[in-house]
């Protein structure tokens, strides 16, 4: 795929959702961290239902340790591998609180040190939280890029380095979040919505799928 093409993609995505944002429900960059902590093989209406039921009662790392590991699983209990996640957001609230001053740190190195949280959970929290132009590959991102041909890789790392070589500086920051709600509402995985895709005579997709096929 040519660079005019990205550009217009992006431009098009742009138009239809300006100010593009994450489905996970959260107030403060610790509620987000812990969201998208949770989200891990999970959906976001699922995280939703739980942390809208947990937050009142605990959204800051001293809460969180407070409730401990028991109760922490008593929120979120409905979530697929609870177990380890509650494990690892009391473990990693006690690490906000000892090295951190209670804070979620704006710095990679420092979140991925985080327990249960990876490239992509940083990315998110980076960019959701900070504003930084980060892009988080999540399973409809590489779908994406792999599918449309926009930015191909053999995996999310790869994916990653290639969009942000091919994404132009001003869309950078809103991209994930365009590329995730197209992937998730209209660039499905089994049976891609083509008809109704206002990028569909950009995409490179050679078997696009239509309602009358």
């Amino acid at each position: 795929m040519n660079n005019q093409k990205r550009v217009e993609i992006l431009t098009r995505l742009r138009a239809n959702n300006p100010k593009p944002e994450t489905e996970l429900n959260f107030s403060s960059p610790f509620e987000l961290l812990v969201a998208v902590t949770l989200s891990a093989q999970a959906t976001d209406v699922s995280v939703n239902k739980a942390t809208d039921k947990l937050f009142p009662v605990a959204n800051t790392p001293q809460a969180i340790v407070d409730l401990g590991v028991e109760g922490l699983k008593e929120y979120i209990k409905t979530i697929g591998l609870f177990n380890n996640k509650a494990i690892n957001v009391v473990k990693l609230s006690q690490i906000l609180l000892d090295k951190h001053g209670g804070e979620v740190p704006e710095d990679r190195e420092a979140l991925e040190a985080l327990p249960g949280v990876g490239r992509k959970t940083a990315n998110v929290v980076l960019n959701t939280a900070f504003g930084w132009p980060t892009i988080a590959v999540d399973t409809h991102i590489f779908r994406m890029a792999n599918r449309t041909r926009f930015a191909p890789g053999k995996n999310v790392v790869e994916v990653e380095e290639r969009m942000l070589k091919v994404v132009p500086a001003e869309f950078k920051v809103d991209v994930h979040h365009w590329f995730i709600l197209h992937g998730r509402y209209t660039c499905l995985a089994r049976k891609p919505r083509c008809g109704s895709c206002i990028i569909e005579d950009l995409c490179e997709f050679k078997d696009k799928v239509y309602p009358d096929e």
